[in-house]
């Protein structure tokens, strides 16, 4: 075998061991407590913003005491770390359904390296573990028959009525943000194009969110708020408006996660118009 195929079947088994890697992230806690630190906080969002455009198979968290309490406090404690890391996790889009595991295992038996190693070792026990794994790359590439839609600038010149809804299906939210990934750009264009043509409908843009529960709304991570839904409708009206739409046509508001479609999380992180009025002309 000589140095080129050398090369390239190491090559190979760095790429299939890539692929079979898992993503790791830890969480600290104070003594005593499991509301996860601002400092923290920060840490993990930045780790869940890294998943993104990640496919997951399927995230564990794991929860863990230092060695002072009892067991039968630890192991609610630890508990209680593990779903507040799931809580943040739901809060920011990531869907539960890829949660696969949320433990708390108790304490972590204290290994003295040093006298003075000791806090720093408790430190470091009382924590949170998350374990994301990604799915494989499929090997086979099956053929998807795709009906064809009619899109959305013609159904807007088409015939409308009062109670229809446009689904923006092909504008999608960067996950956890108020704005457009790149790829809707040139959609939303065109979207707007064809409502600044057709000056006869009146309309409510709707954001939704995906992921979290009870029909709560997510939070936005720019601003920290819990309002991430409206921000989505908004973000569209102001563009609508600044492509020329009448502000007098529009209004916005966030539907939280009072209707998720199913299927792909992603498609719940969407927008789209309620018709509220149709005059008799496109006047």
């Amino acid at each position: 075998m000589n140095k080129l195929h050398v090369f390239i079947l190491s090559l190979i088994l760095t790429c299939k061991f890539s692929f079979s890697q898992k993503l790791t992230h830890e969480v600290y806690f104070d003594t005593d407590k499991y509301e996860v630190p601002s400092t923290e906080k920060s840490r993990l969002l930045l780790f869940v913003s890294s998943l993104t455009d990640l496919d997951i198979e399927s995230i564990s968290i794991y929860g863990f005491c230092d060695d002072r309490g009892a067991d039968t406090y630890n192991l609610k404690l630890s508990q209680q770390r593990a779903d507040a890391i799931k809580t943040l996790f739901s809060e920011n889009e990531i869907s539960e359904d890829l949660i696969t595991n949320v433990d708390g295992k108790g304490e972590v038996l204290l290994k003295i390296v040093d006298e003075k190693s000791v806090l720093k070792i408790r430190g470091l026990n009382r924590k949170v573990e998350i374990i994301v794994k990604p799915k494989e790359p499929k090997e086979e590439l099956k053929v998807v028959k795709v009906e064809k839609k009619i899109d959305i600038p013609e159904q807007i010149k088409g015939d409308i009525k009062v109670g229809d809804k446009i689904v923006f299906e092909n504008i999608l939210f960067k996950t956890g943000y108020a704005y457009v990934t790149p790829g809707s750009k040139k959609t939303l264009e065109s979207i707007a194009k064809a409502l600044v043509e057709r000056k006869n409908i009146y309309f409510t843009i709707q954001g939704h969110v995906c992921c979290t529960k009870y029909t709560r709304d997510a939070v936005n991570r720019r601003t920290k708020k819990r309002n991430l839904s409206e921000d989505r409708a908004k973000y569209v009206y102001d563009y609508f408006a600044k492509k020329g739409v009448d502000k007098k046509r529009m209004r916005y508001m966030g539907m939280r996660r009072k209707f998720p479609l199913g299927g792909d999380p992603k498609f719940d992180r969407r927008v789209e118009i309620l018709i509220t009025y149709v005059g008799k002309e496109n006047i």
